[in-house]
């Protein structure tokens, strides 16, 4: 193994840490001082920039040999997938709103609630919606005015209602097929997307039921939730491409079959003119671009790191306070692995980012400690999403705090789902069968 100077390599991590610092500290400044949407005042995708600056002028190379060690690591294969996916992710979603599939899954889903569960009820429809969509800030913002609608029309108070969209909405993003963040963990361990849901759901449905029934014990509403009829059909091209998934089919062809069966749908069911299909395509890629521009930076911004020893120092670093902690099996390897990702997350407020970052760090210590890829994904994915619900900074906790005309801290604090995964994340850890490495 090729063998770093420690400062060299502590140096190589200035850049990280100045993205974070002009990331998160601006977001903090700016909503001390008032400004809405602070945290979106300087994109990740901007604020990352002069991090790049820095990290290719401590190179200390010639500016073309920096150049293209950050285009090596934009162009590394993983970054460019993940990126392929996020446009054809958006692409769908896209799509399926604009030929009315996401209203069709919703008012489904709606017809479904009882009276008086409320809460209960939106929880599991915020899951099978983000499960379908693949993301928790599209989900909050399909649900989210028809929440606020259960708020008034039940008398429950708006922060439980905002909380139990949190969580339905971070249960889906973190077990869906088409997520950033599973196709972001899958892909920086080289494991397919079916083995990772496997291994992922022995956590999330446990977390998820335990959230659901707590849910149960906190509504108090009585009143009748209307909506209009349902159109069962119109939600086919989201319970198929689930399935297709779940299947074992190519994650490329399920999201471009769910795009086609959409604008048929579409088409049959609500009128919708094939002429727009292309335009309904280019906008869902167009919200994807900040997220893609970001991915490709981070990967540029890692190759400085890894070329320069950081990661391997960092590695070695959590290697060895994990190894201090337990001299028995990879328990306590996999936990260093699931903070890594938590405390990121918490510094970036962003769980896919997080998971890019601490990927390939992640996978070394796997590797060396003969942890399983799925599990390993598992575990990105869990950590991330958990601690994406602890952030009031967050776009999920400031969606839902525009919304519902509550703080982000009423939104964080009353969407328990986040703790719950994450004391389930733990005992797995701790008390669930090992995992070990295998190359089946």
């Amino acid at each position: 193994m090729k063998s770093f100077n420690t400062r060299t390599a502590q140096l190589s991590l200035l850049p990280f840490l100045l993205f974070i610092v002009l990331f998160l500290g601006s977001g903090l400044i700016l909503q001390a001082q008032g400004v809405e949407r602070a945290f979106q005042q300087l994109p990740g995708h901007v604020a990352i920039i002069p991090s790049l600056i820095l990290a290719a002028w401590l190179h200390r190379g010639k500016l073309t040999e920096s150049i293209a060690l950050l285009v090596k690591g934009i162009g590394n294969s993983n970054i460019i997938t993940m990126c392929l996916i996020f446009l054809l992710a958006g692409a769908f979603s896209s799509v399926a709103s604009a030929t009315g599939g996401v209203d069709a899954v919703v008012n489904a889903g709606l017809q479904l609630i009882p009276a008086g569960f409320v809460l209960p009820g939106l929880f599991i429809i915020a899951a099978l919606v983000s499960l379908a969509m693949g993301t928790s800030v599209g989900t909050i913002g399909a649900l989210a005015p028809v929440a606020v609608g259960f708020a008034d029309q039940t008398g429950t108070d708006p922060a439980l209602i905002a909380g139990a969209l949190f969580g339905g909405a971070m249960f889906g993003d973190n077990l869906s097929i088409i997520s950033d963040t599973t196709i972001a963990a899958t892909r920086t361990q080289g494991v397919p997307m079916k083995d990772k849901f496997r291994e992922n759901i022995k956590i999330a449905l446990p977390a998820a039921i335990i959230k659901a029934l707590l849910l149960v014990v906190l509504a108090t509403d009585a009143g009748t939730v209307s909506n209009e009829p349902p159109q069962w059909l119109a939600t086919i091209p989201y319970l198929a491409i689930l399935i297709l998934a779940v299947a074992g089919m190519n994650v490329f062809l399920v999201l471009i079959l769910g795009v086609l069966m959409a604008a048929f749908q579409g088409m049959l069911l609500s009128g919708y003119e094939l002429s727009a299909l292309g335009g309904d395509i280019a906008s869902g890629f167009a919200d994807m671009h900040g997220i893609m521009i970001l991915a490709m930076f981070v990967g540029g911004l890692g190759e400085f790191i890894k070329q320069q020893g950081g990661l391997q120092w960092i590695s070695g670093v959590i290697t060895r306070m994990a190894e201090k902690a337990s001299r028995k099996g990879n328990r306590a390897q996999q936990l260093a692995i699931g903070w890594l990702v938590f405390i990121t997350d918490i510094c970036i407020a962003n769980n896919t980012v997080s998971i890019v970052v601490t990927g390939e760090i992640s996978k070394s210590i796997a590797e060396k400690h003969n942890i399983s890829p799925r599990r390993t994904a598992s575990l990105l994915d869990i950590f991330a999403c958990s601690a994406q619900s602890f952030i009031p900074y967050g776009n999920q906790a400031l969606l839902l705090s525009a919304t519902f005309a509550i703080s982000p801290w009423d939104a964080v604090t009353h969407n328990y789902y986040g703790f719950v995964l994450l004391f389930f994340a733990i005992g797995f850890i701790l008390f669930g069968k090992s995992l070990k490495w295998d190359s089946s």
